[in-house]
């Protein structure tokens, strides 16, 4: 069994840093990069994309809200036509840095609010998928497994590979339990290998109740800004590793 690793990174503006990205692309197999919208600069992009790209792991745009302040976990109402341009302009943005580096973009995943919102409702999702492949056709989709972003992803026929949240707990719909309830967010690196590897041979999201949602798993993510975020990779990588499961980066 093989799957991808996948971390949020980037996130650092100007002099200020967040989380430790060169000890991150030492674990996971793909990086999900913030294109200057919620998080991120431009200098922050080219460094952290060349430092991926050296490393050989896999190059994602990570677009979310125009909310720096906010770190784009606030909800903003936008039409489609303006979801669409947002999207379009931090992939754009990405593709740009990326190629001024010797890389390139594989695959794109929505970030925060963003993310949370379109996991919710298709038309969001859509809005933000169909700006997406028109800047990049063969673009690889990451989206929330069993959730309407795949659904979407699925009808438009897109390249896409299902997520999982190595450190968030699921409510029975699929979606994530939001930051700030108990148990939302999850710390003991012991529980989460053992977690994840039970979702992935079951083939299934395992949610807070003990549901099993049946889904095809292609991802894992890890929280690059979470405390003890490196420990909880290395715990993860070598747990999976030490029960056959190898890490691999993403296809859609």
């Amino acid at each position: 069994m093989r799957i991808d690793l996948n971390a949020d990174m980037g996130e650092g503006f100007g002099p200020w840093t967040m989380g430790d990205d060169a000890a991150l692309l030492e674990v996971v197999t793909s990086a999900n990069i913030a294109c200057g919208a919620h998080a991120g600069d431009p200098s922050v992009m080219a460094a952290t994309m060349r430092l991926a790209a050296a490393r050989g792991v896999g190059i994602g745009a990570h677009p979310g809200f125009a909310d720096l302040q906010g770190f784009g976990r606030r909800r903003i109402s936008l039409s489609a036509e303006e979801l669409g341009n947002l999207i379009a302009w931090q992939l754009g943005a990405a593709q740009g840095i990326a190629r001024s580096v010797g890389a390139e973009i594989r695959h794109l995943k929505l970030h925060g609010a963003l993310s949370n919102m379109a996991s919710e409702d298709p038309a969001i999702a859509r809005a933000c998928y169909q700006a997406a492949l028109r800047v990049d056709p063969d673009i690889i989709l990451v989206v929330l497994a069993a959730t309407p972003m795949q659904a979407v992803a699925e009808e438009m026929g897109a390249r896409h590979a299902n997520e999982i949240f190595a450190d968030r707990a699921y409510r029975d719909d699929a979606t994530l339990v939001p930051r700030g309830q108990p148990g939302a967010v999850l710390h003991d690196v012991a529980e989460i290998g053992p977690r994840i590897e039970r979702m992935l041979r079951a083939g299934a999201i395992i949610t807070e109740s003990g549901r099993h949602i049946p889904c095809r798993i292609d991802t894992v993510c890890l929280h690059g800004d979470s405390p003890g975020a490196v420990a909880m990779a290395h715990g993860l990588r070598a747990h999976l590793t030490g029960q056959g499961i190898r890490p691999q980066m993403m296809d859609g």
